[in-house]
Formats: C-alpha cells, structure tokens, sequence
C-alpha cells in the first residue's frame, strides 16, 4: 500500500475544559491521505471531544487545526460538512419524529449515493418515508453513516461505529472501511474493539487523560502497547470468572424471573427460561433477533401478545415500567442518554427511584440519602468531580450512574441490555466484579451483551435467540466466541464464521489475505 507523506488531517496543542473538568489538555492527531487511523483511549480520555472539536460541535479553547497544510477555523458542524469533515456521532443524529427522507434534505444529503451506500452496508427496501424514531439503532447507525459517506468527505471520522451494530453489519462496515486504503479521502476510527481496530487500521493515537501519549503503528503484536498507553500504570487484565459451587444434590431454588412461551408478533416465538438468584444469564443474539423485545417486555416497556411470566413463582403482568420496579425487576439500558436526567446531578440521578415511592412521600431524610448515594458511588467508583451534572461525566461513569441507582437501593433482578457498550476496558473491568457481586449477594441478572466475550467473563450461562426463539443454551465454560457466534448465526459447529473473514484481515485492507 503506498500513500503520500503529506497529512491530509492535523490537530496540535488542542485543549478543552468545561469548568474544573478538563477534556482536552494537549491533543494532537496527524492523519495521512488514504490512511485509516485509530483513534483510542479510555473513558474520559477525550476522544469524542477531538473529534467534536474538528467538526466543529464544540469551540476549542486553543490549539490549531489543519486541512491539506491550512489553518481550518470551523465554526459548525455544517460548516466542516462543506468543508469536507464530516463526523458519525456515537448517538445517531437524526430529527426523530421526521421521516428518513426529510432528514436527508436537512443535511442536503443526496438521494441516490445515500441508497447506493445503505444496500453496501447491508440494509436492503429502507423505506425512506419511515420515521426515524421507528427504525431500530443499528438501522440508524448504518443510516448516518451511508448519509456521511455520500457527500463524499476528505475526512470522515467513526466515533464507536460499531458499537451497536450486530456482527453482520459491523462485517459490512469493516469492508466498506477497508476500501479507504489507499484513497484521496482518511478515516479517523474509534473503537474500544481491538480486532477492529487490528483489521483496517494503519496506525492508532492515544489519548489519555486529555493527552496524546504516543502513534503506534498497527501491527501484529501492537495491541498490548496500545492497552498500556491507554490505561498507562492502572492498566489491569481482564478478571477472570470464579467459578461458583453448589452442595452436591443441593435444590435448585425458586426462578427469581420465569419465563413461558413470552411471544411479541413475529419477533418472539414462545421463549421461555428461568433466571435464578445467584446467578447472571447472558443473552446472545444477532441484531433484530428478538432481544429488544425481550427485554421490553420484561422491563414493563411492552405488553407480551401471549406467554406468562413470572416474579419469585407468582404470575405477573407488567403493564408499565412502574409494574416491573415494584416487582423489583429494574433496568439497565444500553442508551445512557435514554436512562439519565442529564442535566441533573449525580445525587440526583441515584436517588431519584427513592424519591418516587409514592409510599414514602413526605420529608426528604436528605441525611440518609446523601449517606446512600455516597455508597453507590463509593461501590462503583464513580468519578464524581463533574457531579454538578451527569451529562459533563464521561460515558463509563454515566453507565456506571444507571447501575447505581438501582444498587443503591438493593437489586433483585436486574435486566442489563448490552450495559458496556462503547465503554473502555478499566470501566468494564470495574462492571464485570460489580455483577459478579450483586448474584453473589443474591441477586438474579438477565445480560445481553453485543461482546461475545463477555459471556465467559461474566456469565454463568447463556441463552442464544435466532429468530425469536431460543436455539442454544450454552455453559459459560464453553462459551467462547466462536461457539457463540455459531450459535447466534443458528450455524452447524463445523460451519465457517460469517465475521472471521473481515475480522482476520491484517491492516492492509482487501488487499490482506483472506
């Protein structure tokens, strides 16, 4: 592969603080044309804040940006989209109660490149007068993305493209990336994924602390000095699982959360499990298998249109969320945006499912409250410095917010969808023991999660749904990734994965051996 020497992207002495937090302190970022460039670090790091920076989402309060060797001042994010750098956020930035088609006038997005691009990224009829509220997020995703890469961009930067897409469209993603070598045009990519990264990536810039601290070129071998400029001195290995043991011929007991023939239209077809106390139960399964649905039945989101469910042995019927918490089946959401008042603060946030016990109405012990929140925080290891409002904390620690409002108050049944998405390796390390913890207290967690390893991380079992029904259930010994996937894609055990040819590639792009 031969690319020019020129940079076609750079960013030097960048720096940002939002009050006492401070984003960015001295970012730097040098991109090559025809070059595919990781960008990574950890939580809080400033990823996402250097690339809103470049596209002009947020002003910087120093530094320089240049484009093909000239000072760029973008002053907007429609100003940088003519100007050639056009960022796909983390959340999809789409006006949700307009149609596809209006959305893409809003961003003068034309209309035929945007189809051509949607089918290469594997999303075939996409109705364009849907709208955008009713599409799932991965369709979402792929949609920003298709309507980034039809205008045609100089720079196009992926802020955790792949986070929420299933493994037969991040597939699809990873090719269409891998066509950048080599091109006019670079792609600046962040992903906490490392075998994304390893397979169409050039070389990575990390970020720590708000910082650069070193380019490392892609290579074999290269991911444990990337995870060491990462995390730095609090770099720690994934934990393993501890197994659990039982008395021989000890009786199982009663399923915290059992589940009968549960059935959502087409999407599910007669699932039915048992969740114990003590125990977390992964749930696999490829995007728009049925696992929403799932999920928003037994969250009280949605109403089943036939099975049964039951809490502790005894028939219930959630008709709204509230019905679910009183039962003590809480929910712990993907969308942290979804789950959070951003603009409240932390104390708030973990306190607020005390406060609305309709029960408990009168003076606020603000005392005892206090007390309890400094817990959670204390057990999850909040960084609190930013508490003045939550949507000034990083995405590990407003995740870690969501959990805490329900450990605060003592869980029974926790229903976890994908709850490390997008999230580094030191948060995920903190979650991972925290789950563990809460089944050895005796609670009962329901984990899906769209990192297949985690399942062995922290699982006991799992349950695979393909189809709407449940086709494996799998010990968490025996779950490792590619047992899973062949499982999730319904496949024979002898049948080749569909994600190891993209995955296995080398830097190199299509060009690399299949």
């Amino acid at each position: 592969m031969t690319v020019t020497t020129d940079l076609l992207l750079e960013a030097s002495g960048i720096s940002k603080a939002y009050g006492a937090v401070v984003a960015l302190r001295d970012a730097s970022l040098a991109v090559r044309p025809g070059e595919v460039h990781a960008l990574m670090g950890a939580n809080g790091a400033g990823k996402s804040t250097l690339v809103k920076i470049l596209t002009g989402a947020v002003h910087p309060d120093s530094g320089r940006i240049a484009v093909r060797g000239r000072a760029r001042t973008v002053h907007s994010p429609a100003q940088a989209r003519k100007g050639g750098l056009v960022s796909v956020y983390q959340e999809p930035a789409l006006i949700p109660d307009l149609d596809i088609r209006a959305n893409l006038r809003l961003t003068e997005t034309p209309i035929e490149p945007f189809r051509h691009w949607v089918e290469e990224l594997g999303i075939e009829s996409l109705d364009l007068g849907a709208t955008a509220r009713r599409l799932p997020l991965a369709t979402l995703r792929i949609i920003d993305l298709a309507r980034a890469l039809a205008i045609e961009p100089d720079v196009l930067m992926l802020d955790e493209m792949t986070a929420a897409l299933p493994a037969n469209l991040t597939e699809r993603v990873l090719e269409v990336v891998g066509r950048e070598h080599g091109a006019e045009r670079c792609v600046v990519f962040i992903s906490h994924r490392m075998i994304e990264i390893a397979a169409v990536c050039d070389r990575a810039t990390v970020l720590r602390e708000g910082e650069t601290v070193g380019v490392v070129d892609v290579s074999a071998g290269s991911e444990e000095r990337i995870v060491e400029l990462m995390l730095g001195d609090t770099m720690d290995e994934l934990p393993a699982r501890g197994a659990r043991t039982a008395a021989a011929g000890e009786p199982r007991p009663t399923p915290r959360l059992s589940v009968r023939g549960l059935e959502a239209g087409t999407k599910l077809q007669g699932v039915s499990f048992d969740l114990h106390p003590g125990e977390v139960l992964g749930v696999v399964a490829l995007e728009g298998q049925g696992q929403d649905e799932l999920f928003d039945i037994l969250s009280g989101a949605t109403r089943p249109s036939a099975g049964e469910l039951q809490v502790d042995g005894t028939p219930v019927a959630f008709h709204h969320p509230a019905d679910a918490i009183h039962h003590g089946v809480v929910f712990v959401a993907a969308d942290r945006a979804d789950a959070l008042l951003m603009q409240r603060s932390i104390r708030e946030n973990i306190a607020l499912p005390f406060r609305t016990r309709l029960g408990q109405w009168g003076l606020i012990d603000t005392g005892q409250e206090q007390r309890t929140v400094n817990r959670a925080i204390e057990t999850l290891q909040i960084d609190a410095r930013a508490g003045g409002e939550v949507r000034r904390l990083s995405g590990g620690n407003q995740q870690k917010v969501t959990i805490a409002r329900w450990v605060a108050g003592g869980v029974q049944t926790m229903l976890c969808f994908d709850p490390t998405r997008g999230i580094d390796i030191r948060t995920k390390n903190q979650i991972y023991p925290l789950l563990r913890d809460l089944a050895e207290a005796g609670a009962a967690v329901l984990f899906h999660t769209s990192e297949l390893k985690e399942v062995k991380l922290v699982c006991d079992r799992a349950i695979v749904i393909f189809g709407g029904r449940v086709v494996a259930e799998i010990d968490a010994a025996e779950a490792d990734e590619a047992t899973l996937l062949r499982a999730a894609y319904n496949l024979r055990a002898d049948a080749a994965s569909p994600y190891g040819a993209v995955a296995g590639e080398g830097a190199g792009g299509p060009e690399a051996p299949q």
